[in-house]
């Protein structure tokens, strides 16, 4: 075996325990949820992110109302963000989205055309999460906690 086929072979191997081992999504670089500063901090689990990107939890603790943002369904930082934050695959929120929509019990979240875009409206939104490929650095963005 050459050494350029072991290498190639070590990076597979290493990817494969990553993966078991529950780190994928810190070899794969999962987006970064990030939140104005004015939404209250806490600590959420996984399910009450899905929860409110699948606008299912439309209020923070405080009661005030949560404004999501999201990229485009073909956005690569969405499909990362979804897949690996999320544990879900896009086609599965845009279906939820659209059944909440259709039945009117309920509406979809803001859909932005770049992380530029995201950035400017989490600084500008009171009370808002989105997410990007990586922390901006923004005294009015803080990153959302979660386990």
């Amino acid at each position: 075996m050459r050494d350029s086929d072991r290498g190639k072979m070590s990076l597979r191997v290493s990817a494969i325990a990553c993966y078991c081992l529950g780190l994928w999504p810190l070899v794969a670089g999962s987006a970064d949820i990030i939140i104005n500063d004015s939404a209250p901090p806490g600590r959420f689990s996984r399910a009450d992110v899905r929860a409110i990107f699948a606008m299912r939890q439309r209020l923070w603790p405080n009661g005030e109302q949560i404004k999501v943002y999201t990229l485009a369904d073909d956005h690569p930082v969405h499909k990362d963000f979804v897949k690996n934050n999320l544990n879900m695959f896009p086609h599965q929120f845009r279906r939820a989205w659209d059944r909440m929509t259709y039945t009117g019990t309920g509406v979809a979240p803001i859909q932005l055309d770049s992380e530029q875009e995201m950035i400017k409206k989490i600084m500008n939104t009171p009370n808002s999460i989105g997410y990007v490929s990586k922390k901006p650095d923004n005294a009015k963005i803080r990153l959302f906690d979660y386990q």
